[in-house]
């Protein structure tokens, strides 16, 4: 079907921007100028961001913050299948919706733990005396993912009155992690966009397998 031929091509075309763009933070413009002679990409690009907006721990802890709350978005749709599931004593017989949400979530920690174990780039400051991985923006992918799905999935299982209230506040609470995740200065402009890139790609699969017919 052509939903389907769409959304495969948008998939897989953010997942070669992906690759690209990782490989280009990986090896163009690689030198030591993030903490303890860290090598980062893109080096001139990041150390100009980084020394005009420099580094704030105050906004860094608000954006943990708000990215709880994004969050917690997680909680309401797992309440929600937790009740089915007791409900109508068989997984099979909870909402396919929710299970494919509940999938996409899987994925999204897996490629979360995954980036946790790659060092592409460290970060421009030192959490706690440690030297950190930074790419891509962790909090910038769980953000970003959580808030897309939710606005695919949200208008199954909310009521009309607030669905439009509820994903503007999602789309608020989400642009202001990202914002403030810049300002704060913990990651370099390269991680945060490999985070909206790599988000853009998970949450194009998830709109893939949501909307899937399958063919006669």
């Amino acid at each position: 079907m052509k939903e389907n031929k769409k959304n495969i091509i948008i998939a897989g075309g953010f997942t070669l921007l992906s690759i690209i763009y990782t490989l280009l933070v990986k090896f163009v413009d690689v030198k030591p100028i993030g903490p303890n002679g860290s090598e980062v990409g893109f080096a001139a690009l990041n150390k100009a961001i980084h020394n005009l907006l420099g580094s704030n721990m105050t906004i860094y802890k608000i954006s943990e913050v708000l990215g709880y709350l994004v969050m917690l978005l997680v909680v309401i749709y797992g309440c929600i299948g937790l009740y089915q599931l007791i409900k109508r004593k068989s997984l099979l017989k909870v909402d396919k919706e929710i299970i494919k949400l509940g999938c996409f979530y899987v994925l999204m920690l897996v490629v979360y733990v995954l980036f946790e174990k790659i060092e592409i780039n460290y970060r421009p400051v030192l959490m706690d005396g440690v030297l950190e991985a930074s790419y891509p923006s962790s909090h910038t992918i769980l953000a970003l993912c959580i808030c897309f799905s939710s606005l695919i999935t949200s208008k199954k299982y909310f009521n009309k009155q607030y669905i439009k209230k509820i994903n503007l506040v999602t789309i608020i609470l989400t642009g202001l992690v990202l914002l403030l995740r810049i300002i704060s200065g913990v990651h370099w402009i390269s991680d945060i966009i490999g985070g909206v890139i790599i988000s853009l790609t998970l949450v194009s699969y998830y709109q893939l397998g949501y909307y899937y017919k399958k063919t006669k």
